[in-house]
């Protein structure tokens, strides 16, 4: 039934007064919106495993409630989509696609393009023109196959198949590398800038295409055609000529304003608009004003971050998905009828597959390329994805493409995103560069003569920053650890690894092409002065004389790890400090949880890490501000029980105690029962595979020879008290009773800002590991840092310190089992404290 538009109210007056939310427009498209956003979300959620971008699932989800599943159901698909809603949902998308492709424009640099050489040119070149040739085949036969295909002119419907087959989506693209960890790699760079290049061939092509069809599919002049051509060009050579000048300027008064640039980013995004206007108005899409006016925007500079921290969320969150969403609800997957439709959607993904990858590959081995790089790059350069759908909606939209050739096209798209990834995974593995390094630097070193010259063992620190918060107890640990100055030297040199999660949003992936590229992850040695990680760590290494190196790490969660260790492997470091995803709040004093998702960070760091770890749980060390090396007056214990972990945090306690401005006590603890007992109650310690490893503490599973342990803490404890004799103290403590009550009241008394403990996963003493059965809240803590963050009244911040294990023993939940008289030390292959 025809609905005139102009009949359409915006809001209804409520179920009260008898009207239906579902026939008026707002209401409508909040529903629409809702059940777009939940849908895809979910579906994004289902995808993640299979590492696929997000426009899969928006687009899935279009086709779920389109007529291909939910949308058969009439009832459904007149109340909730009916014919009326779609020229207000899709016009809320495409403000949503002109905000989109303006971002794309600000992402693309057309001096880095210019930059990258004849290769990259070479490559985009037989990308394009290969798969070009084949779409215009393809198109032959699609129009004499399918019924209503020949309605079209032939221009714009060759012109069309071309660009569809031939495109590659760049932001896809982007985040494709930037997930694999290859957008810094030499692969990465040579895909990115093939794609940009093939980007702004493909949008003159659509501009082109556009042109060429007109309107509502109807015949007219070619003189029409050339009009609407030189008039695009003439818009482009006006944005060159005026307004990039014009926005050089504006970014430049927006720096120089700071925070208050309002005005010029509120002018922007009018220009925005009223560049999509005039292409419009010229015959071409709107959305080619959004992309030139983007590509006019300076790139250096904070301006464009600025631009795209403000309307990415919004276009990105909520506006694109409705319009992927759209897409598939214009796609009738059932519209592909009988054997002869179905073979011609495997003659078109074939046919795109073939002409991308092959053209690809064969230009990427004459720019002697492996063969391996070669062959990735051409899948690299097959990705479809966002893009691909906008110049299919854009055909169908000017009647170019029926529904059918736009179906086939969608899933054709839908295909050969979905396969990018997983092959790409399973035919280009890269060799992480120093993962042959010898494995002799891992722990801690420092010696106990004056640093000379010829001084080799100087200690090297990796710390890893997530936000601004953690900078002031970082710095002041890493003070405490500088031990002694010789004139304006260090024995610590200080990598600072910020890890920032990559996410789908411009400016993650910004942030990875704009540092400077060194590998993986980004070494960067331009400063962004609004970086206050970078700002604060260069004050600290100007005051202190400690060599400062800031590195940043953008990457997934789920992969984060890996650039901690392999910074931490190719930089020979022999500590990692890492900051705890809890922090004291500044108003109850309690733990909280600023980042529960950093904590399965910090549990694949320990358990992967090359060299020791040491993770820090805050409470406002050094007083929650960064002080200066004259200011330093600490007060550290160091919790000694015995085993590698804890002769390591002795080891860096040691180095505390070189610090002038740093006290340092170490207190061993020893059994002290009253009934004439000692320490040699024996415990063994059996596998428990049945408990659960998120609740439980977690154990060194390998025979380790107690006896020979002891005598390795006994000369711990003769170094630790030689090389800080007269700097440091050292107390025995008995323990009569309850061991935990005896280390939280350290922490209780206020008379240390900081507490070292060891992780303690090889214990040499029964009363660590008697603690095993104990319920834990955070076992990577180990039973002793546990106690002493979850506490009641610890007032102390804590260092919980793992040695590297080098014969990379496997850890378990275990349970404390009694030995019994007459039973041997070290049977059944388990651990086993001592023999009665």
């Amino acid at each position: 039934m025809a609905v005139n538009i102009t009949s359409i109210k915006t809001s209804s007056n409520g179920i009260w007064q008898g009207d239906d939310p579902l026939h008026f427009a707002f209401p409508l498209l909040i529903l629409q919106t809702v059940l777009v956003l939940v849908l895809s979300r979910l579906l994004t959620f289902l995808f993640r495993p299979l590492r696929q971008p997000k426009v899969i699932a928006e687009i899935i989800a279009g086709i779920i409630l389109g007529p291909s599943a939910i949308g058969r159901n009439q009832t459904y698909l007149h109340n909730v989509f009916p014919s009326w809603s779609t020229p207000i949902l899709e016009s809320v998308a495409n403000i949503g696609l002109l905000f989109f492709l303006f971002l794309v424009g600000l992402e693309l640099d057309l001096s880095s393009i210019r930059r990258s050489g004849r290769h990259a040119f070479s490559i985009a070149a037989a990308g394009i023109t290969l798969p070009f040739a084949c779409g215009v085949g393809v198109a032959f036969v699609l129009r004499s196959a399918i019924p209503g295909a020949d309605q079209a002119d032939y221009a714009p419907f060759l012109v069309f198949m071309g660009v569809s087959l031939s495109i590659t989506a760049f932001p896809v693209l982007a985040r494709i590398l930037a997930e694999l960890k290859l957008l810094t790699t030499r692969l990465g760079e040579t895909a990115m800038a093939a794609a940009a290049f093939n980007d702004v061939a493909a949008w003159i092509l659509l501009a082109l295409a556009v042109a060429l069809s007109g309107g509502e599919g109807t015949h007219h002049s070619p003189i029409i055609s050339l009009w609407v051509l030189l008039s695009g060009l003439v818009f482009v050579a006006v944005q060159i000529v005026v307004i990039k000048p014009c926005m050089s300027w504006v970014a430049r008064r927006s720096q120089d304003e700071g925070g208050e640039s309002e005005f010029w980013i509120s002018l922007t995004l009018a220009g925005v608009l009223i560049s999509g206007f005039m292409t419009d108005f010229i015959g071409i899409h709107s959305i080619f004003g959004g992309f030139v006016f983007g590509l006019m925007i300076p790139k250096e500079g904070e301006f464009t971050g600025r631009l795209i921290e403000r309307i990415e969320d919004f276009v990105s969150g909520l506006l694109l998905p409705l319009y992927f969403a759209s897409s598939g609800l214009k796609t009738n997957v059932a519209s592909i009828k009988g054997g002869k439709a179905w073979g011609l959607l495997c003659l078109v993904i074939v046919t795109a597959c073939a002409g991308k990858i092959l053209g690809t590959f064969v230009v990427a081995l004459g720019c002697k390329m492996s063969l391996t790089e070669a062959i990735t790059l051409g899948f690299l350069m097959n990705t479809k994805g966002l893009v691909e759908l906008i110049v299919l909606n854009i055909g169908k939209e000017k009647k170019v493409l029926n529904d059918e050739t736009f179906a086939i096209l969608v899933l054709m798209a839908l295909f050969t995103t979905f396969i990018t990834t997983p092959t790409v995974m399973a035919i280009y593995k890269p060799a992480r560069p120093g993962q042959h390094n010898l494995p002799h630097r891992r722990k801690l070193q420092f010696s106990s003569s004056p640093p000379s010259s010829h001084d080799t063992k100087e200690l090297r620190v990796l710390t890893c920053v997530h936000t601004s918060r953690d900078i002031p107890s970082l710095i002041n640990l890493i003070e405490t650890m500088r031990g002694q100055n010789n004139g304006k030297t260090s024995r610590l040199k200080l990598y600072i690894l910020r890890l920032v999660e990559l996410t789908e949003r411009s400016s993650s992936i910004r942030m990875v092409r704009s540092a400077r590229r060194n590998g993986l992850p980004i070494v960067g040695d331009r400063r962004d002065p609004q970086d206050h990680v970078a700002v604060a760590f260069e004050a600290y290494a100007q005051l202190s004389h400690v060599r400062v190196r800031p590195i940043t790490a953008i990457s997934s969660l789920s992969t984060m790890h890996e650039d901690v260790c392999t910074v931490a492997d190719q930089r020979r470091v022999s500590l990692i400090l890492l900051p705890f995803h809890r922090h004291r709040s500044e108003h109850s004093g309690d733990m909280e949880n600023f980042g529960p998702r950093w904590r399965a960070v910090n549990r694949r760091v320990l358990r992967e890490a090359p060299c020791s770890v040491a993770l820090l749980v805050d409470r406002g060390f050094g007083g929650g501000e960064q002080v200066s090396s004259g200011e330093v007056a600490h007060g550290v214990c160091v919790v000694f029980f015995g085993g590698p972990d804890d002769r390591e945090a002795l080891e860096l306690s040691g180095r505390m105690a070189e610090h002038p401005g740093v006290c340092v006590t170490a207190l061993r603890f020893v059994s002290g029962n009253t009934d004439g007992e000692d320490e040699r109650q024996a415990v063994k310690l059996k596998p428990a595979p049945s408990k659960n490893e998120e609740q439980s503490y977690t154990f060194s599973t390998a025979d380790v020879d107690i006896e020979r342990e002891k005598e390795l803490d006994e000369a711990a404890i003769t170094k630790f008290q030689q090389m800080t004799e007269s700097k440091a103290q050292y107390e025995e403590k008995l323990v009569r009773e309850n061991v935990i009550e005896s280390v939280l009241s350290i922490g209780r008394s206020g008379d240390f800002g900081l507490i070292v403990v060891g992780k303690g996963r090889f214990p040499t003493s029964s009363m660590v590991a008697k603690l095993a059965g104990r319920p834990a809240e955070h076992p990577e803590l180990g039973p002793i840092g546990d106690a002493l963050v979850y506490g009641h009244s610890v007032v102390s911040s804590v260092l919980v310190v793992q040695q590297h294990d080098m014969i990379h023993s496997d850890e378990m939940p275990v349970t404390p089992v009694p030995v019994l008289d007459g039973e041997m030390t070290a049977t059944d292959g388990h651990h086993t404290m001592t023999e009665p």
